[in-house]
């Protein structure tokens, strides 16, 4: 095995985990997503409701990761626009992300679950954006860069092609033009700016926001397995065996 290959994908991965992490340090403006998740999903639990998600592109994927798991805690879930999803209604919620505050298919559907009388919680790292349109009945804020806001910083040196690695010894400087190693400088969590943790090359676009959501959301099924009483056995007893 090429050893500076593995110092490389270690140096790699440690500067994306510590930039998808330092997104729950962030100040946000609405009460830590988390705790809104749980309160929202727990609450419905005892009401013995639906839940339903949906996000469009790479923020849909980490929502579908969540359905599968709230299904394994033994939850009722689907997925907007699967063949098998049935009406929403009032004692139901619906969870929605729209990272840069909006999009036309997200709106729409978060508004006729509103006209149905159900929760909807909207993920998103633009809440002035999100609030605006006016579609949720809670918004969660995180605190990190998406496609609203990852093109702020960019400037010709970030532009440049990744330095060739040729010593064992591998820093994150020797891998990564020193533009894209953005600092907490570069951004604020604050309403409506995505805020966020750098991304550049090592995280284009929306991935940190993606990333983020991926974390958020096992965090959330751990505290929501302590919350309904879900042993680890009984919920592995759930996963499919049709594989």
């Amino acid at each position: 095995m090429d050893k500076n290959n593995t110092t490389v994908s270690a140096t790699l991965a440690s500067e994306i985990c510590n930039q998808i992490s330092s997104i729950f340090s962030k100040p946000t403006s609405t009460p830590p997503p988390l705790t809104l998740l749980v309160n929202e999903i727990s609450s419905v639990s005892n009401r013995k409701g639906k839940i339903f998600v949906y996000g469009v592109g790479r923020e849909g994927l980490m929502l579908k990761a969540l359905c599968m798991r709230l299904f394994h805690l033994g939850l009722s879930v689907h997925c907007v626009f699967d063949m098998t999803t049935p009406p929403i209604s009032a004692s139901d919620l619906l969870i929605a992300s729209a990272g840069p505050g909006g999009f036309s298919t997200v709106n729409a559907i978060c508004g006729v679950a509103k006209d149905n009388g159900a929760v909807v919680l909207l993920l998103t790292a633009e809440v002035g954006e999100a609030v605006r349109v006016g579609v949720a009945s809670v918004v969660a804020h995180v605190p990190a860069r998406t496609m609203a806001d990852d093109q702020v910083h960019v400037t010709a040196e970030t532009c440049k092609p990744r330095q060739k690695v040729h010593s064992s010894e591998t820093t994150l400087s020797s891998i990564v033009p020193h533009k894209t190693m953005a600092t907490d400088d570069d951004h604020s969590g604050g309403e409506g700016g995505g805020g966020g943790g750098g991304g550049g090359e090592l995280l284009p676009m929306g991935s940190l926001y993606e990333g983020a959501l991926f974390v958020l959301f096992e965090m959330v099924v751990f505290e929501l397995g302590k919350v309904l009483n879900q042993s680890p056995d009984v919920v592995r007893s759930r996963h499919t065996n049709l594989e």
